[in-house]
């Protein structure tokens, strides 16, 4: 089960209808071996592509070297998809290297609702997990 505050879904949420019509990516970290999402980090889409998403290398390597400075775990990986369901495509599931982060889809195809919803990805498996969304922490 992925348990995320209301404040990270909301920016993952206005990530994704800014960059619409393309899909939007980036992160959310988290301390080292936890799995407390706590720090958003959204990342440019190097592919600018209603149906694709690619981090800019350079960009990943930097927000990744950042992480390990800060004893962090990308704990969520998020992406958009504009067009279609919130579930990873074939390309979505191959590249999902990090087999201990919650794989979040946000769709944006409908403009009056929302879709999301979050995955385990590892070794090519697909495994849907429910979310639990909370306050955001005042103290955080």
């Amino acid at each position: 089960m992925l348990r995320i505050g209301q404040d990270l879904v909301d920016a993952m949420v206005a990530h994704a209808r800014a960059d619409h019509p393309d899909e939007a990516c980036g992160v959310i970290a988290g301390p080292e071996g936890s799995d407390r999402p706590q720090r958003f980090i959204p990342m440019v889409n190097a592919e600018r592509s209603p149906t694709f998403y690619r981090f800019d290398s350079g960009e990943q390597l930097k927000v990744w070297r950042e992480m390990g400075r800060l004893d962090e775990d990308p704990v969520v990986v998020y992406h958009s998809h504009t067009a279609t369901e919130a579930y990873p495509s074939r390309t979505d599931i191959s590249y999902a290297g990090e087999p201990q982060a919650h794989y979040v889809l946000i769709s944006t195809r409908d403009a009056d609702t929302t879709e999301i919803r979050s995955y385990r990805i590892v070794d090519g498996a697909v495994t849907e997990e429910p979310i639990d969304i909370h306050p955001a922490d005042p103290r955080s």
